[in-house]
């Protein structure tokens, strides 16, 4: 375990300042400082903050991991006095619950049946704490260090409630601004005390390496007007946001900030989440002095929204908005003469933004869980966009972290011990809250759900696709190896998987499908494993997940697979229905992993074209839309993805746009229960692959196909993507002489080009290589 120094506090839960006075010697040659303040913390050097990081250190299971952060401080340094000070706030490590917070079951008609839930949040320790450790570098070879210890002083922070899920109580009267400064008085502050080992948090030090959480745009906010007492302001973009105001009015006078994500009917702040619950988040600000302007912006915790309503008679100033997201580096970009689907590119682009903090959020107002599902669903569509093999790791480091051991136990309803079974990859990741270890009656077992759990496995596969680094696979392969041995002990009399949650999320309820669509992830769970340990030289491993996956396969063709009572083509019928079923998912997903016996793949296509025809749009969730929408461009049907993609009226990507949306919403509907969730956002993957065509035909785009499509409605479009290998640029552009195609390829990058589908558009197409 690594050592910083000691866990000092002032041993409370709400937050608190550190502060220590050092000297330093002249001819100072380096300066690191290593920290961790649990659960957020902000470090100054000389009354400057040290770099522009939000929300350090990243959130993890803190039982079992806990991360501190490097900071190279040398030039915030000066010869002489210095001054260092820490702010330490909840975060996850103690969830203040003064205001909003999720919980399981909420309060809602729709999931009133479900029991209470056994299994809440429970703080990781008992107070906020901080570990702290500097090493000073000299140039006649000497070190210094300066660690945490009972000679800083801590004092009660000006912020009185941080939550987690963004209400801040911030008082201007206990303002210490100037705390991080030579010279300041901390007189009346107290001793830190340092804390018993029982005390202090049990995760392991480990070095924080995902790229920081950072202000990415700042926007302004427009007043649209007072409604019932409160004044409107307009961001003019859903986010996860940073309020950052400038107040003025008396002494002791409460100003209080409502974000929601929506207007309601009479123009004021709706923050009812549809079918759910209030999502009561408050940001107040009480005045310190009278008749000055004072800087108000939140330090521990975000907002989610697009509007906030203003309570109170304080003045006003320069009321902006943070955007806040990973600094995953931007390494996609797609333009395109419809501009509808760079609306819609941008819809998605910035629901992953808003979620992608040091996890992968659901959502930003609601739950802010971990789910792990979205991780290798949406994986394509966000690595053609962002840059993200490095919070990859840190998200797959959670994943192993919680996996289960044997001992591992949870109460069920009745208040009896349930040990769900080693191995078990749980949903969420780290797990904050355990929604349920027994099925909900309906639905299935929200703690354990393939597509959620196979996140061990189909994330590092793709991760190894597009980034070529087969350390990801050396990782995480005995993770992967213990979960599937665990799925083997679920796998029913019938020989399928089927607890979980089926297709969730699809429109149509009746289209869960759980037997087709949960074995679907067995099979391709065993087959990667194959893969994975052909490529690490387990070929023993590798002959044995094989044949597992041939079982399966056999099993779910011989029962599955059937002739269509009227079409007369092969389809996979669901097994759940006692009448004749079909579904998008039930083809697309056997289609897309290969289990389709060679000789029946043409006759199941044309099962899955008709079904499409026959549905007439999107009839999915967010569990089977990314196969659907592969396998619908590998069937030819890129004209109906589009016509799907634009249609004006749900389900449709662009009826979000028609509806004032400015991130994705959760569902297919107005007004969602969350309007910014990236979950469904698999379309990106294909304005990537589909229509500029870029597919990795070797990992690491060491070998690419080009196989560009021109959307019926648009004459052009530019995509690039920023591979492991140099940038991918690929230009489509329709004159009356015919198409041009042009494509800019690293000079390492071996190309294969197909322009059959613009061929299609216009039977003259020249290609031009840059």
């Amino acid at each position: 375990m690594t050592v910083l120094g000691n866990w000092i506090s002032n041993k409370t839960t709400k937050p608190f300042y550190a502060r220590k006075e050092i000297v330093v010697r002249s001819n100072l040659t380096s300066a690191t400082a290593y920290v961790c303040g649990l659960g957020q913390f902000h470090f100054y050097i000389n009354g400057k903050k040290v770099e522009d990081h939000e929300l350090d250190p990243g959130w993890t299971n803190y039982d079992k991991l806990v991360q501190y952060v490097t900071f190279d401080v040398k030039n915030y340094l000066q010869e002489g006095a210095n001054a260092l000070g820490v702010e330490v706030g909840n975060g996850w490590y103690i969830m203040d619950r003064e205001r909003y917070f999720m919980s399981m079951p909420p309060q809602s008609p729709e999931f009133s049946f479900l029991p209470p839930n056994p299994n809440p949040y429970q703080p990781y320790g008992p107070y906020l704490t901080l570990e702290f450790r500097m090493i000073l570098e000299y140039e006649d070879g000497t070190q210094e260090e300066i660690i945490s210890d009972e000679s800083w002083k801590v004092a009660a922070h000006y912020i009185t409630l941080a939550n987690v899920y963004g209400s801040e109580i911030l008082d201007g009267r206990k303002r210490q601004d100037d705390f991080a400064t030579v010279g300041f008085s901390d007189e009346t502050w107290e001793q830190a005390s340092l804390l018993e080992k029982d005390e202090a948090p049990k995760g392991e030090l480990t070095c924080q390496l995902h790229p920081p959480v950072l202000v990415k745009h700042t926007y302004e906010g427009n007043l649209l007007g007072e409604v019932n007492g409160r004044r409107i302001y307009d961001f003019g973009q859903n986010m996860s946001g940073i309020i950052d105001v400038y107040v003025k009015g008396k002494k002791g006078e409460e100003i209080h900030f409502y974000p929601a994500e929506k207007l309601g009917p009479d123009g004021d702040v709706d923050q009812i989440a549809k079918g759910w619950t209030p999502i009561d988040t408050i940001i107040t600000y009480i005045v310190g002095e009278d008749d000055v302007w004072e800087h108000c912006r939140m330090k521990f915790a975000y907002f989610a929204g697009r509007y906030i309503g203003v309570e109170g008679n304080a003045e006003l100033k320069d009321f902006k908005a943070d955007y806040i997201t990973s600094s995953c580096k931007d390494v996609g970009t797609f333009n395109c003469d419809d501009k509808r689907l760079e609306q819609i590119y941008d819809l998605v682009k910035k629901a992953v933004e808003c979620n992608m903090m040091s996890v992968h959020t659901d959502c930003p107002s609601i739950e802010r869980y971990a789910w792990q599902e979205a991780n290798h669903l949406m994986g394509p569509s966000i690595m053609y966009m962002k840059d993200m093999k490095v919070l990859w790791n840190k998200i797959l480091q959670d994943v192993r972290v919680d996996q289960l051991t044997e001992g591992d136990y949870f109460f069920g309803p009745d208040g009896s011990k349930v040990y769900p079974g080693a191995g078990l990859v749980p949903s969420q990741a780290p797990h904050y809250e355990v929604n349920s270890v027994v099925s909900a009656p309906g639905l299935g077992n929200f703690f354990d759900v393939i597509p959620w759990g196979s996140t061990c496995i189909l994330l590092p596969y793709w991760h190894y696709i597009f980034y070529g680094d087969i350390s990801v696979i050396e990782e995480n392969y005995e993770t992967g190896k213990r979960y599937l041995e665990y799925l083997k002990t679920k796998v029913n009399e019938d020989g399928f998987i089927n607890h979980g949650l089926g297709d969730w999320g699809s429109p149509d309820k009746s289209a869960l499908c759980r037997e087709n669509i949960e074995t679907c992830f067995l099979y391709a769970d065993a087959m990667i494993l194959s893969t994975f340990a052909s490529l690490l030289g387990k070929e023993q491993d590798a002959v044995d997940y094989l044949v597992f996956a041939s079982k399966v396969k056999e099993n779910y063709n011989e029962k599955l697979l059937v002739q269509h009572p009227k079409e007369g083509f092969w389809c996979y019928q669901a097994w759940d229905h006692e009448e004749f079923f079909m579904s998008q998912a039930c083809e697309a997903m056997p289609l897309y992993w290969g289990m389709v016996p060679e000789d029946k793949i043409d006759s199941v296509k044309e099962a899955f074209t008709y079904v499409m025809k026959e549905t007439n749009g999107f009839k999915s969730g967010e569990i089977g839309n990314p196969y659907i929408i592969q396998t619908m461009a590998e069937c030819g049907l890129n004209d109906m993805i589009t016509e799907y993609i634009l249609r004006e009226e749900h389900p449709s990507y662009y009826a979000f746009v028609l509806a004032g949306e400015t991130t994705l919403g959760e569902f297919w509907e107005e007004n969602p229960r969350s309007h910014n969730h990236d979950m469904m956002g698999h379309i990106v993957e294909w304005y990537y692959n589909g229509i500029a065509g870029i597919k990795p035909m070797a990992p690491g785009f060491e070998q690419v196909l080009i196989k560009p499509y021109l959307p019926k409605t648009a004459t052009e479009f530019t995509c690039s993507y920023e591979s492991v290998r140099g940038t991918i640029v690929v230009t489509v552009k329709e004159t009356i002489d015919g198409i041009l195609a042009t494509v800019t390829l690293p000079e390492e990058v071996e190309v294969q080009v197909d322009d059959s589908l613009l061929r299609n558009r216009n039977s003259k197409v020249e290609w031009e290589f840059k």
